[in-house]
């Protein structure tokens, strides 16, 4: 609250010295006989005045500095004078290095135009007057290398233009006043060598300009505070030679302009370290012995991320990386100048979920040690000189979703081992040297939604024919290989494929008729193969088709005109030689259509139509006997229905009746904007899942039910609700009928946790405090995976209790991605304005406030919500509380502080000091996350870090 006060005071001290400022302006371009002619007069005088007694109090001077200072000249001539040249107000008063005694008069404070004040380096004694706190337009203040005593004056506060404080090597004492958190324009901040106590104030992270904060040479105690790790633009932090105690456990200076080598001896000293990030910075000279400050980070036993990728680290990686903590879980190592290879040993650090070593100059075999990592989610090889074969020990990291091998110069074949791998979502091997055959083992990963890129290879063989399995790919690339065979029809199950590539292989026969049914197919190209027959002409009935490469080939015959074949910019069909007709543009020969003589005895109505008699009824017979058969078998599925596997493949709108006994009320388990939710039951093995049904009435529905599956297809997480399937049909009525199929969360949402509906459940419905600390770790994990993790970043757009699962182990799960936006979509969608005002209103009190002006979807969108939902779930309390929200639309501050801790000595509401402090850690957390300007919200990789260290933290207090 006193920082939404001190904000608004600011505001009004601003508009106030502009309106002065316009006035005396428009005062100084009037003549001499205007009114007011002595405002300017009166000015000049004062500081005169000033100035005058200034050097009174100026004892000795044996470089006669001050000698002139007198009544013969203007001021604005003395010695260290600057003056404006319309106003004549001073402007810069610098005397610094004059070897100056005296002390500093409180008649500075009528200076009231000074910009910058130089004292440095001479022998003033005295306090610092409380007066400077008038000199609203101060920039500088250097008074360094003297003798001030005395307490930082909390005047100063209105000091708000202050750029640069140098008080290094004084007498000052006391500890750093609350009010000067006012100095939010600061830059440098210089307070080293004085007699300063205290702790050091967590609000210096608010100075969003800071590149300089020297602390060192004080009586500073306790911590440094975490809240300093958001300052981005800090390059210099010295904080040595002081009592600073406590545990540092976040280092984090990454994407600045930092150079040189990474103290190693410091860091290793900071043993309860737990994360560290200097990325995307220019540290190391690209040379041997770059990353030897890894030996001493293996002190730090705690240590769980590790972030040195883009910078200029050289040399090898040191073999001690495998002695670093077993509680590392993410290695950022990419886009560096490594070379040498992957050390053994690197299986040794077995909790690793995130390893990237891409875009260096690795070289070697990748040790088949590297299956340890049993737990990895993400491994990023690309872009090396790798050697030999790809370990098939792969095959043991059952947690991967997404593998990157490609550019480098793997040989062999591929392991069919990575088919056992069933999380895997993307696997990208295009750019090496491997031959053999495709393994059907790959084939069988239906988890592989987002990419499987296997170009530029030597690959030999067919393409597997249970390719079709890959129901959720949305990207098959096989180009550039030396594949044979006929395209298998059976790729026409892979039904979310967006873009597929063949290209320069050996393929043979006709385009498979299949394909027809792929009608999301963007992007085909099946050029510099041995494929003939004619055009089919339903690719130009597949409406999403952008780009299409039919070249050098054999095709023949008449080229359609229709669809993708209009676009002479979309399709290229070179090399064919024997094709003709198509749209002008494409300069091929016309069609000619000839009839032969020969052969209008073979195929005269005399002859045709008997047999075409015949062989309708043949074709009608059958027709029936199969119709029958079909009949039976769909009438056998009602009674036998598919499994949970086969549900994964597609379900169908019956199949979805029967399992939730016609959407009856009795298994309703929610109900929505845009639609309802059903509890079913699969009867062949009586699993239970959940049926989400669009109601298509209601506007945007289509479009959500659209979004909500592109957005699944695309992130998968332990900690996003998992879709089994989605059904796009018409019900009984021949109405169009849309439904997602997910697993089913027996525990409900946290919103029925949180404000239990039934009283009589309240007792049983009620979290206790790791329940709430692990349910808001899991959330922060899932919406860090959407943001930084997804190939493009994802935003859930609509974060709240409701949409938040908690499945048998109150393990929870973020759902309904009805919202969400791709981050690049969104900012390239003008309309999304308009967008966001019809969406205000099913997220009232969650919702951003930049979003209300009209601001565009962002990550730091979804950071306000999940503050909101933290806050919530640790206060009981709903944001649309009255209490809650200031007019700007602003959290309250110190009201959800109050809220959270009723008196923070009561011992019947926390027992112990510790647990206290954890909960006021979360509470922390939440007010950053929810902070009004979105520039100043904590990201949420951060508060996975954050939360997680106040988990252990409250686990030891529990062990105690």
């Amino acid at each position: 609250m006193e920082h939404s006060r001190t904000i608004r005071n600011l505001v009004l001290l601003k508009f106030l010295h502009g309106f002065f400022l316009l006035v005396l302006c428009m005062m100084s371009t009037c003549p001499e006989s205007a009114a007011f002619p002595s405002s300017t007069l009166l000015g000049n005088e004062s500081d005169r005045l000033a100035l005058l007694d200034f050097k009174k109090r100026v004892t000795e001077d044996p470089l006669s500095v001050m000698s002139s200072w007198n009544h013969s000249i203007h001021f604005c001539s003395w010695v260290g004078i600057t003056c404006h040249r319309a106003t004549q107000r001073v402007l810069i008063l610098d005397l610094q290095d004059k070897q100056l005694v005296g002390s500093f008069p409180p008649s500075i404070g009528n200076l009231t135009r000074l910009i910058e004040i130089s004292l440095g380096i001479n022998k003033f004694h005295g306090e610092i007057p409380q007066e400077l706190g008038r000199l609203r337009t101060l920039e500088s203040l250097n008074l360094s290398f003297n003798s001030f005593g005395g307490k930082l004056p909390t005047n100063m506060s209105h000091c708000t233009q202050l750029r640069f404080l140098d008080l290094f090597s004084n007498k000052i004492i006391g500890s750093i006043p609350r009010q000067l958190s006012s100095w939010l324009s600061l830059t440098v901040l210089k307070l080293g060598k004085n007699n300063l106590s205290g702790t050091i104030p967590g609000w210096i992270g608010n100075f969003s300009s800071l590149r300089s904060l020297r602390l060192a040479g004080n009586n500073f105690q306790g911590s440094i505070p975490n809240e300093l790790g958001h300052i981005t633009t800090l390059e210099l932090f010295i904080v040595g030679d002081n009592n600073l105690s406590g545990i540092l456990q976040l280092i984090d200076f990454s994407k600045n302009d930092f150079t040189g080598t990474v103290p190693g001896e410091s860091l290793g000293s900071l043993r309860s370290l737990i994360w560290l990030n200097f990325a995307v910075n220019r540290l190391g000279n690209g040379k041997l012995g770059d990353l030897s400050f890894l030996n001493f980070l293996t002190n730090c036993t705690g240590l769980q991320y590790l972030g040195l990728s883009y910078n200029r680290f050289g040399g090898e990686i040191p073999r001690s990386i495998a002695n670093l903590s077993t509680q590392l879980k993410i290695i950022y190592l990419g886009g560096n100048l490594l070379h040498g290879s992957l050390p053994n040993g690197i299986g040794n650090l077995i909790n690793l979920i995130d390893l990237d070593m891409s875009n260096n100059y690795l070289a070697g075999v990748v040790p088949e040690e590297i299956g340890k990592l049993k737990k990895i989610g993400e491994l990023y090889l690309e872009d090396n000189k790798f050697s030999g074969p790809i370990p098939s020990s792969l095959g043991n990291m059952t947690s991967l979703i997404e593998l990157y091998m490609e550019k480098n110069n793997f040989q062999g074949s591929i392991p069919p081992s990575l088919g056992n791998c069933q999380n895997l979502l993307l696997l990208s091997l295009y750019n090496n040297n491997l031959t053999g055959s495709i393994p059907q083992k790959l084939m069988e990963l239906s988890t592989l939604s987002i990419s499987l890129d296997l170009s530029e290879n030597y690959l030999t063989g067919p393409l597997p024919s249970n390719v079709g399995d890959l129901v959720h790919l949305t990207r098959l690339n096989v180009s550039n290989n030396k594949l044979s065979g006929e395209i298998p029809n059976t790729i026409s199950s892979c039904t979310s494929l967006g873009g597929l590539y063949l290209d320069d292989n050996k393929f043979e026969g006709t385009i498979p008729q299949s394909l027809k049914d792929l009608k999301g197919l963007e992007e085909l190209g099946i050029s510099s193969n041995n494929l003939s027959g004619q055009i089919p002409d339903f690719l130009g009935k597949l409406g999403a088709l952008k780009y299409l490469n039919l070249s050098y080939n054999d095709f023949e015959g008449e080229l359609p005109k229709e669809g993708i074949f209009s676009n002479v910019s979309g399709v290229s069909v070179l090399g064919n030689h024997r094709l003709c007709g198509g749209i002008p543009q494409l300069h091929l020969p016309a069609c000619h259509k000839n009839k032969h003589h020969s052969s209008r005895g073979l195929f005269s109505p005399k002859v045709v139509i008997p047999i075409s008699c015949a062989l309708a009824f043949i074709i009608a017979l059958s027709c029936f006997f199969s119709a029958r058969s079909m009949l039976k078998k769909s009438r056998e599925g009602l009674v036998t229905s598919r499994s949970y596997k086969d549900w994964k493949l597609g379900v169908s709108y019956s199949q979805l009746v029967e399992s939730t006994n016609g959407f009856a009320v009795d298994n309703l388990i929610g109900s929505g904007s845009f639609g309802s939710v059903y509890k079913g039951v699969i009867p062949s093995d009586g699993t239970v899942v959940a049926v989400k049904v669009l109601n298509l009435q209601q506007q945007g529905a289509s479009k959500s039910f659209n979004d909500e599956c592109k957005a699944l297809r695309s992130a998968k997480h332990r900690n996003l609700v998992k879709i089994i399937t989605a059904c796009s049909s018409i019900d009984n009525h021949g109405r169009d009928f849309k439904s997602l199929v997910f697993e089913f969360m027996p525990n409900g949402s946290l919103d029925s946790w949180l404000h239990p509906r039934d009283e009589e459940q309240s007792p049983s419905k009620r979290l206790n405090f790791m329940q709430r600390l692990n349910i808001a770790i899991d959330v922060a994990s899932a919406l860090d995976y959407l943001h930084n993790h997804c190939e493009t970043s994802i935003v859930h757009c609509d974060l709240k209790p409701s949409n938040v699962l908690l499945d048998e182990d109150m393990v929870a799960h973020v759902g309904d991605f009805g919202l969400a936006r791709f981050l690049l979509e969104a900012s390239n969608d003008p309309s999304l304005s308009q967008i966001m005002s019809s969406q205000l209103k099913g997220s009232i009190g969650y919702i951003p406030p930049e979003y209300g002006m009209g601001g565009q979807v962002s990550i730091q969108g979804d950071v306000y919500s999940y503050g909101i939902l933290l806050l919530e779930m640790f206060t009981g309390k709903t944001p649309t509380d009255d209490m809650f929200i200031e007019a700007d639309g602003s959290v309250n501050d110190d009201r959800y502080e109050r809220t959270a801790l009723p008196r923070r000595n009561n011992h019947g509401m926390v027992k112990a000091k510790k647990v206290e402090e954890c909960l006021f850690a979360v509470m922390q957390i939440g007010l950053s996350c929810c902070a009004v300007s979105p520039r100043e919200r904590m990201l949420l990789n951060m508060v996975v870090g954050k939360m997680s260290a106040i988990r252990d933290s409250y686990l030891k207090v529990q062990e105690g």
